[in-house]
């Protein structure tokens, strides 16, 4: 069956690179008003019926007949920075597919248009995820709330993201493939003043940095030393001008792990160290919650059923047990609710010295996997549904 998707999917190249440019115009979290509107006209060429959500960033479809459901996820939103590819269709919005997402959409249509020529086959229904807010870790849950695995329920999902500096020869999975994350933006209010005055100011700049360092080292002290936990400060904003002691001073940053006792107890630690170290410097403490995201845990009797479809798709492609990274991924709110699996599949580009990590604004993708990944994506829920679904 793969091998025959995979031949169908190669008929659909050109069709697949030109629905990628979407790269041309990324947009941002929760608000995908042009790359949705692509997908539903898309999804109507098609004959898929669809319903919208997410403030109409979200798109729904649905194929088949049946009281078993399987779901296919690709998230669609870019991130905020220039894009410096070099490739002909970068975007000059301001705005970058930095991570694949355009690829990720694209994959999913292309497996729209397979599945609808094999719908009457299909041992049950297939739903297409289209989602916005990944990056953001609010697309997923949103949907979730709003009932996207009801109304048929969904039985299972899968998804995949493309990663940029694996071979395209390879496909990763595993069990815990995905840290969960806690984001947290601190905001220290002092008194600000003249800089030849720090006597009369409260500076927050040196409270920060004092909260900085205690959190450094709740890792070096508190965190065992097997465990996987990473915690970084990705930004300090303070100040306008040299000789200003400013009001305030921002940190934002996360903390990651694959142990949800770890990462309670640091959570818990970062909520009474920062109100200390702030009350010590005369300075006042606010912690905002950005994110809250659990470990992406997949079912591994699903990722052994898959993988083992996979050794029919093409005799060079490697499925190899290897996904487990301190990222972090909104798929987590599908997985905690239902089997799922989750997978990485190679997109690098053939010039290994050119190999960009994702969120690089240089990185750039082997287009290849357009037609791998929709043959993936279709061949798996069909699989699935041979297996699982209406008999």
């Amino acid at each position: 069956m793969y091998r025959e998707l995979l031949e169908e999917a190669k008929t659909m190249e050109a069709d697949l690179i030109a629905w990628r440019r979407l790269h041309t115009m990324p947009e941002l979290g929760l608000e995908l008003p042009d790359t949705s509107t692509f997908v539903r006209e898309k999804l109507e060429e098609m004959g898929i019926p669809y319903e919208i959500k997410v403030n109409g960033s979200c798109v729904v479809g649905i194929l088949g007949k049946g009281s078993r459901c399987f779901m296919l996820r690709s998230d669609m939103d870019g991130l905020p920075f220039q894009e410096e590819s070099g490739e002909e269709f970068a975007s000059q919005n301001g705005r970058m597919h930095a991570c694949g997402h355009d690829l990720h959409a694209t994959v999913l249509l292309g497996a729209a248009r397979l599945l609808k020529q094999h719908e009457s086959e299909l041992k049950g229904q297939v739903k297409l995820l289209f989602q916005p807010g990944e990056e953001t870790f609010q697309g997923a849950r949103a949907a979730v709330e709003e009932g996207v695995l009801d109304h048929p329920k969904v039985d299972s999902a899968f998804a995949m993201h493309v990663a940029a500096q694996m071979s395209p020869e390879y496909v990763a999975y595993g069990s815990l493939p995905m840290a969960g994350v806690y984001g947290f933006r601190i905001t220290l209010t002092g008194q600000g003043g003249h800089g030849s005055r720090p006597e009369k100011c409260i500076d927050p700049i040196n409270t920060g940095v004092h909260v900085y360092l205690a959190l450094q080292e709740l890792i070096a002290r508190e965190c065992p030393a097997i465990s996987e936990t990473a915690l970084t400060i990705g930004q300090f904003c303070a100040g306008s001008a040299s000789n200003v002691i400013p009001e305030t001073a921002v940190l934002q940053g996360t903390l990651r792990s694959f142990d949800e006792k770890t990462m309670a107890h640091l959570i818990a630690r970062l909520n009474e160290i920062v109100p200390s170290v702030a009350e010590a410097y005369r300075t006042k403490a606010e912690i905002e919650v950005i994110s809250d995201v659990p470990i992406v845990r997949c079912n591994e009797e699903l990722n052994q059923e898959i993988v083992e479809g996979l050794k029919e798709l093409e005799p060079e492609l490697k499925a190899v047990c290897a996904y487990h990274v301190m990222g972090s991924e909104d798929f987590a709110y599908i997985s905690q609710k239902i089997p799922a699996s989750y997978m990485c599949i190679g997109a690098g580009i053939e010039d290994v010295s050119k190999r960009y990590v994702e969120h690089n604004p240089k990185v750039r993708f082997h287009e290849s996997v357009l037609v791998k990944g929709t043959a993936i994506y279709a061949g798996t829920a069909m699989r699935w549904l041979e297996l699982h679904g209406n008999q």
